[in-house]
């Protein structure tokens, strides 16, 4: 039996039910800059909930969020301080919890028009340089175009952590009922993009739950023509559908009702049922969901592991 890593939630929705300083178009950032003892109670109740692995909320420390200007001064500081946040929360815990550090889309979310390798290489640069003494592994996550990983690759260089590579798919399956990534992109090409990077995981996240078990074995099936080995993980979002052109974060949507803990636990062990060893939530995902989470996959290894012992 493969155990489960759980994963926290979504950390901009989060900030904002605690009531900390939220808005566009700093976003999570915000907090972090302001009144970042929030960030650490965030944290704390990803943990509680169950979370194995946090992730810095260095996701919206890039130029879109915080401006060109404050990231050349102060970018680097910012990444080092919500690694630093990060780890302090996981040696707070009672148990072991790995800490992912942030490595997000550097032109904007579900815009892969706008990435540019130039500039990403300097972006991810600089967040690898804040938050390389903080974190466990890295998580480029939210990834719309597989040229995104080749920058992270560089980026990290000769770096010893492992790598998770996290991409985002279209909410739509089309008429082939493949799921695509939101470049219009195949799960071949982004399978093929994460094996070049030497990746340690292949995920999906920031989509429509509907959309993702379709991924989980497409990546399956392509690992094993591949002859390769990689953990699967999903953490989806609870978002409405998303137009091709949206920009994520572009204002605070409304969440589907259907995506409360109850409702996303569902999706979430059929993920697993199909193969994901990694499972957490995106967006609009809170520590309710992810104490659902943890304790279904509490009693599924209890099970089995009772059924392993009969035997």
């Amino acid at each position: 039996m493969n155990r489960i890593t759980i994963l926290d939630g979504g950390m901009g929705r989060e900030l904002a039910r605690m009531g900390a300083p939220f808005r566009q178009p700093e976003w999570s950032a915000l907090a972090l800059m302001e009144a970042p003892h929030y960030v650490g109670l965030a944290h704390d109740a990803f943990i509680a909930a169950g979370a194995d692995v946090i992730t810095a909320n260095s996701y919206a420390i890039v130029p879109f969020h915080i401006g060109a200007d404050r990231f050349r001064c102060d970018g680097a500081t910012l990444a080092a301080h919500a690694g630093q946040l990060a780890r302090q929360a996981a040696e707070r815990a009672s148990r072991h919890v790995r800490v992912a550090g942030s490595l997000p889309p550097t032109g904007g979310s579900y815009r892969p028009d706008l990435f540019d390798n130039r500039r990403a290489d300097m972006i991810l640069a600089t967040l690898v340089r804040g938050l390389d003494p903080y974190v466990d592994l890295w998580l480029a996550e939210t990834q719309s175009l597989t040229d995104e990983i080749g920058a992270v690759r560089r980026a990290l260089g000769a770096n010893p952590k492992p790598l998770w590579v996290s991409f985002t798919l279209r909410d739509e399956i089309n008429e082939s009922k493949q799921p695509l990534l939101r470049s219009g992109q195949t799960i071949e090409k982004a399978v093929d993009a994460a094996l070049s990077a030497r990746a340690a995981a292949v995920l999906f996240n920031c989509s429509q739950p509907e959309v993702m078990s379709a991924a989980v074995k497409a990546v399956q099936s392509l690992l094993e023509c591949a002859g390769a080995t990689l953990p699967i993980g999903i953490y989806a979002n609870a978002f409405p559908p998303q137009r091709d052109d949206a920009q994520a974060n572009a204002e605070l949507d409304e969440l589907r009702g259907d995506l409360d803990p109850p409702g996303y636990l569902k999706w979430a062990e059929q993920w697993i049922a199909l193969g994901a060893e990694i499972v957490g939530g995106c967006c609009g995902i809170g520590p309710a969901h992810i104490a659902a989470l943890r304790g279904a996959v509490k009693a599924r290894e209890a099970g089995q592991i009772g059924v392993r012992n009969e035997g």
